[in-house]
């Protein structure tokens, strides 16, 4: 799909058990052609397996943009890490469907959902080849923090978001 092509019916969900190949297949579409950029294990960590996908359901809440024909196109997670903190992972909407908006609601119904839980503070974490992604997050009021870690032998680079609080 491109920029000018409308967006797709879709519903934000939560994830059930039997979505779990579908996300599975989401992710490895989504982050297929960054493979190469990837040190093996970071890539494994990025598209999970079956396990590390059911501890992902176990730890977080899991959300998945579904077409009316019952396809999976996206997904995200999040969750609360204490002191207002909510952390997001695992942002993929398939190749096929990006640029019509979906990743923009999946982003906006996990933010709602961290608000809900009176999270004051979100972060992400992204890689340098994921350009397209980063621009994504700023435009969506995201700034790079100080903060960059290791993710098995490559930079992994924080981006928080504030959110304000409801007077």
């Amino acid at each position: 799909m491109s920029a000018s092509t409308p967006t797709p019916a879709i519903a934000i969900r939560v994830a059930a058990d039997e979505d779990a190949p579908k996300i599975l297949a989401c992710l490895q579409a989504a982050f297929a052609p960054y493979r190469d950029f990837y040190s093996p294990a970071a890539y494994l960590d990025t598209v999970l397996s079956p396990e590390t996908l059911q501890e992902r359901f176990t730890e977080m809440q899991v959300f998945v943009a579904e077409t009316s024909s019952g396809e999976i196109a996206g997904t995200i997670a999040c969750h609360v890490m204490g002191h207002g903190e909510g952390h997001l992972r695992g942002m993929a909407v398939l190749p096929s469907c990006q640029g019509a908006g979906i990743a923009a609601q999946l982003l906006a119904h996990a933010e709602a959902e961290l608000r809900r839980q009176e999270c004051t503070r979100i972060t992400l974490d992204t890689t340098a080849p994921l350009e397209r992604a980063k621009r994504f997050y700023e435009k969506l009021g995201y700034r790079r923090s100080d903060r960059t870690t290791d993710f098995f032998g490559m930079p992994l680079f924080e981006y928080e978001k504030r959110l304000r609080t409801e007077a």
